[in-house]
């Protein structure tokens, strides 16, 4: 029994055994490392394009598009966000309006017709349509106001868009003999990810991009995906070139820098014979126009007989509109097309009427909401002013903070490529109500700022604005031991009568880079105090228009100055910048 037993366990550890087990174990682990590791092809099939009619722009569906007959239309959602971010839609008019630098386009929806620069040009289809709440261009039109073309895709029925300066290479599929499953198309770049569509030896790609060892392709029904590269011969690159005709501005010159004085017109123009010659001033702006109405109505107090007498003596005439410096009118007014339109065509007629060379506009104490409405306005008054031969120019502030009237609404660099010059109002550092006494326009405080503009609007558009006022400042001691500080403005005139009637000698204030005076009032005890604007500050701030290279300097106001102020910031006048 004993020998029984033993051959018995003997069997059980037969070697043939533990290598047949050693065998199945390696397999499995093998199998289990393969399963994990080999990069089966997917057989899962992606969707590509979603929907009819899918629109295909740089490389992806963007929405899809809508088809009234044969007429193609683009959601104006699209259109804004890939190709015209200043597009609008006006409510009021129900129309689409684009603004290129020398057209206004009007689209209105429900019609046959189209305006350009308010000239009917006749459609066959209408231009704009409505469709399950979405706002659908007929994208023929668009054809002549932006660099794009368009074709739709045989087997999807996808609407790709090119714009100009697209690039792609041609390609050939070499796979003769490939396994179909290696052909195929992939959302990723390997075989494991799900594919989009296959393709066949000798078709042709284009291919649009690369990956490693995978080229991503576009086959010509617009389906795309990755494929190994081996399988894909490159050939020659393909840049769309699409032509428009030239835009061009017919703009009347400055010969040399501008130097503007803007004439302060208030209830009637000055008598022209007592104004004395101002050397160096090739620009005056009268303040002749002002917004009167809700409805875009204008206040008009030009004359022509100013304007002949100006352009008799060598001045070109910029016509001043202001807003009135009403922030709920200028909204009222501003928010509508045909509001706006209203106000442009009545500066078209003025300008006729009394003959000008430009516009200037004077937009102040605006909402911040409404910003974009006053660059609206600029972009749609620009080109009617532009195809009249008139320069266009905008008076503008410093940044001021946030939520600030006088300066947070100006879309400074957006008004830039609008505008032929951006006039920036150098002052007021202290305004009259400030409680604190200080300098009209310092010289550091302007520096400082005008770097800091500099960033966001180029310097032979710029003008650096100067005023040719001081303010001088009262602080009187009151019986409870506080300060009361008041200030009027005085002309450079009555600046130095002040200062001859008080016996006051001014000193340099290096602080303000200016002329500085002080006197105490026995009587009144108070303190007066004022930073003097004179031919030293003034030939400072044109050293700076020099420095910067800026496009010129402009005055407020002519009634201030007096002669050495001409002859101050005259910026062709050759002398060397002033060190203090």
């Amino acid at each position: 029994m004993a020998r029984i037993d033993y051959e018995k366990k003997r069997n059980i550890l037969s070697p043939k055994w533990i290598i047949s087990g050693l065998i199945i174990a390696t397999f499995m682990i093998l199998s289990s490392i393969l399963l994990l590791l080999y990069p089966f092809a997917s057989k899962e099939k992606a969707v590509y394009f979603k929907g009819s009619n899918p629109i295909l722009f740089e490389g992806k569906q963007h929405g899809n598009a809508h088809m009234e007959g044969s007429a193609l239309f683009l959601p104006f959602s699209f259109i804004k966000e890939k190709l015209d971010n200043e597009i609008i839609y006006d409510k009021k008019s129900k129309s689409v309006i684009i603004t290129t630098s020398d057209k206004v386009i009007q689209m209105p929806t429900d019609s046959l017709s189209l305006f350009n620069n308010a000239k009917p040009v006749e459609l066959q289809v209408s231009p704009v349509l409505f469709m399950d709440d979405e706002i659908f261009v007929a994208i023929d039109p668009l054809l002549s106001y932006y660099p794009i073309q368009y074709k739709k895709l045989e087997g999807t029925g996808a609407i790709w868009i090119q714009k100009n300066g697209d690039t792609y290479k041609k390609g050939i599929v070499a796979a003769d003999g490939v396994h179909p499953e290696k052909l195929r198309l992939r959302t990723e770049p390997h075989l494991s990810a799900p594919y989009t569509a296959g393709v066949t030896s000798k078709e042709a790609v284009m291919i649009e991009k690369e990956n490693e060892d995978y080229y991503f392709v576009r086959k010509e029904n617009g389906l795309s995906g990755y494929i190994y590269k081996d399988f894909v011969e490159a050939k020659e690159e393909v840049t769309i070139t699409i032509s428009q005709e030239p835009k061009t501005v017919n703009v009347p010159k400055i010969d040399g820098p501008v130097h503007l004085t803007w004439e302060a017109v208030y209830t009637k123009n000055p008598d022209h014979t007592k104004i004395p010659e101002m050397m160096g001033v090739n620009v005056v702006s009268p303040t002749w126009f002002s917004l009167a109405a809700n409805d875009g109505t204008l206040h008009n107090l030009a004359s022509l007989e100013y304007s002949q007498w100006a352009q008799s003596n060598g001045y070109q005439v910029w016509g001043l509109f202001s807003n009135s410096f009403d922030p709920e009118l200028t909204h009222q007014a501003l928010k509508d097309f045909e509001t706006r339109q209203t106000i442009i065509r009545q500066l078209l007629h003025f300008s006729q009427m009394y003959q000008l060379q430009g516009i200037n506009f004077d937009i102040e104490n605006v909402r911040q909401e409404d910003g974009p409405f006053v660059t609206q306005f600029m972009r749609e008054a620009a080109p009617y002013l532009h195809e009249a031969g008139l320069i266009v120019s905008m008076d503008i502030t410093f940044k001021a903070g946030e939520n600030n009237n006088w300066s947070s609404f100006y879309e400074r660099p957006k008004l830039a490529e609008v505008v032929d010059y951006l006039i920036v109002m150098a002052y007021d550092e202290h305004t009259g109500s400030s409680s604190k006494a200080g300098s009209v326009s310092s010289l550091p405080w302007v520096e400082k700022n005008l770097q800091n503009l500099l960033t966001e609007v180029p310097k032979e558009k710029l003008i650096l604005g100067v005023p040719l006022y001081a303010r001088l400042w009262k602080e009187t001691q009151k019986e409870d031991g506080t300060v009361e500080v008041t200030a009027k403005a005085l002309s450079m005139d009555q600046v130095k009568e002040w200062l001859t009637e008080k016996g006051v000698q001014p000193v340099y204030d290096a602080e303000s880079g200016q002329n500085y005076a002080e006197y105490y009032s026995e009587d009144e005890k108070a303190t007066y105090k004022i930073w003097i604007e004179d031919e030293l500050s003034l030939m400072k701030r044109a050293d700076l228009a020099i420095q910067y290279d800026l496009a010129g300097v402009a005055t407020w106001s002519r009634f201030f100055g007096d002669q050495t102020a001409w002859t101050a910031l005259d910026l062709t006048a050759e002398r060397a910048v002033t060190q203090k």
